[in-house]
């Protein structure tokens, strides 16, 4: 609409110059230069395009600044009256790094909290205490977190400390708890497969899980974890969920009690991140890794900032990047939609329930709210964006062990570019890369799940 504008203006300004250089060559027939104005290239309809939406992008993300500095306000103030204090956060410039919490927990850049905005509200001494756990003198639920039974399990003892895991057994046999007294038939090979952000151990059972073959089910057991923070896992207030929680947790819930002495790892997006670092600390027993869709990008200075700003650009489109980039760069923005999505995630099942005429909604639509914005937010920067730092060591140890790497990726993936498992690649130069044309984030597996559960089984 601009660049026509621009146009019918310049269209009768040059319609003017006309008649008026007619009428001065008709009083005076002298040849006088009469400038004639065109269309400069700067101001094409592409370039403003191209300029304005740049210009609205950060507009949007200024708003979204503010109101990030603004909810932090809010927030502090509802946590003094509903807890008694206010729950830590990361909105101060500088903070102590404390164990394996990403520096990208207080990289992230706010035009409005760099200029010192609204640094009034910091007046709680208890929000100068940093480091990504709240304390572990903590024993109640968050008030904006759900309270249903897998949402407060963190809070009860004994078992309840452990991951939900799926069991299958080569007697076909399907255990929800990871307990050893119903699992007697001792199978030839183990798998543990790790799902990916905002996922759960569905993404496995009800996609890979039906399609493996007869063969492989009489000799195969295998496993599909719910990783802390997500699904029908605990998901601890104390905890800062990264890599080495995450490990700790698996190795509690699967390797240990299980006793497993080898076995192969799959994961998916962020789950081949935890699977890379579990791969490395137990390299002598592990056979085989096959990574779907990794986010490995290069380990030089400022690893964990390029995976932030690789996977959550401040964009505005395509959607799914909009929304990773609010969720991620802004902790108590992503507070909010945890708020109104996650804590309501009942009531969110039985709306949509009736709304489908479904009685059983599909997995990623369940999984999707199953988890609280304190795992969300600390897996996603600690596990996804500081993991960045090491998974480069843990390769390395991988490729001097021997270990079988095979790598999965869609030549359509915006989630996760694939350029990361040419980074892998060039790493690991023997690993086996298979690029699935015509394959995005999502139907690397979806829609391929029988030839998915084919390519595992030539793996294992």
């Amino acid at each position: 609409m601009l660049s026509s504008s621009l146009s019918l203006s310049l269209y009768i300004y040059n319609q003017l110059i006309s008649a008026v250089s007619r009428g001065f060559h008709f009083l005076f027939p002298i040849p006088i230069p009469i400038p004639i104005m065109t269309t400069p290239p700067v101001f094409s309809a592409k370039w403003l395009m191209k300029s304005s939406g740049k210009l609205i992008t950060v507009i949007v993300f200024l708003i979204l600044d503010f109101l990030d500095n603004f909810f932090c306000i809010i927030f502090r103030i509802l946590d003094e009256c509903f807890e008694g204090k206010a729950s830590p956060c990361y909105c101060e410039k500088k903070g102590e790094l404390v164990g394996d919490v990403s520096e990208t927990l207080y990289g992230r850049k706010n035009v409005f909290r760099e200029m010192g905005f609204l640094g009034f509200a910091r007046i709680w001494e208890n929000s100068k205490k940093r480091g990504g756990v709240v304390g572990g003198e903590v024993v109640v639920n968050r008030w904006s977190d759900c309270g249903c039974e897998s949402c407060v399990s963190w809070m009860k003892n004994g078992d309840h400390q452990k991951l939900h895991v799926v069991v299958r057994e080569p007697s076909k046999a399907l255990c929800l708890t990871a307990s050893i007294d119903d699992c007697r038939v001792k199978p030839t090979e183990n798998v543990i497969f790790l799902h990916g952000f905002l996922c759960s151990s569905s993404f496995w059972t009800e996609t890979v899980f039906p399609y493996i073959s007869e063969p492989k089910n009489r000799n195969y057991r295998l496993f599909a974890v719910d990783l802390l923070g997500f699904g029908r896992s605990p998901k601890p207030r104390d905890c800062s969920y990264t890599l080495k929680d995450h490990i700790e947790m698996i190795e509690k819930s699967v390797i240990y009690p299980f006793a497993l002495d080898s076995f192969h790892l799959v994961g998916h997006s962020m789950g081949c991140i935890i699977a890379l670092a579990l791969a490395a600390k137990h390299s002598n027993s592990v056979k085989s890794i096959t990574l779907v869709a990794p986010p490995f990008f290069p380990t030089k200075d400022g690893g964990s900032s390029i995976a932030l700003n690789k996977l959550a650009e401040k964009s505005l489109w395509p959607p799914l990047l909009f929304g990773s980039s609010v969720m991620t760069w802004y902790e108590h923005l992503g507070r909010c939609v945890c708020f109104l999505i996650c804590r309501n995630h009942r009531t969110w099942e039985k709306m949509l329930k009736l709304i489908t005429g479904k009685r059983d909604l599909h997995f990623s639509a369940m999984d999707l709210t199953r988890h609280t914005h304190h795992s969300g937010w600390h897996t996603m920067h600690n596990v996804i964006c500081g993991g960045a730092t090491v998974l480069d060591s843990y390769l390395t140890v991988l490729v001097k062990a021997g270990t079988k790497i095979c790598i999965i990726h869609g030549d359509r993936d915006q989630v996760v570019p694939i350029e990361c498992t040419n980074n892998i690649k060039m790493k690991a130069p023997h690993s086996e890369v298979n690029i699935l044309k015509n394959a995005d984030h999502s139907s690397v597996i979806f829609g391929r799940e029988k030839e998915f559960a084919r390519y595992l089984e030539h793996i294992w």
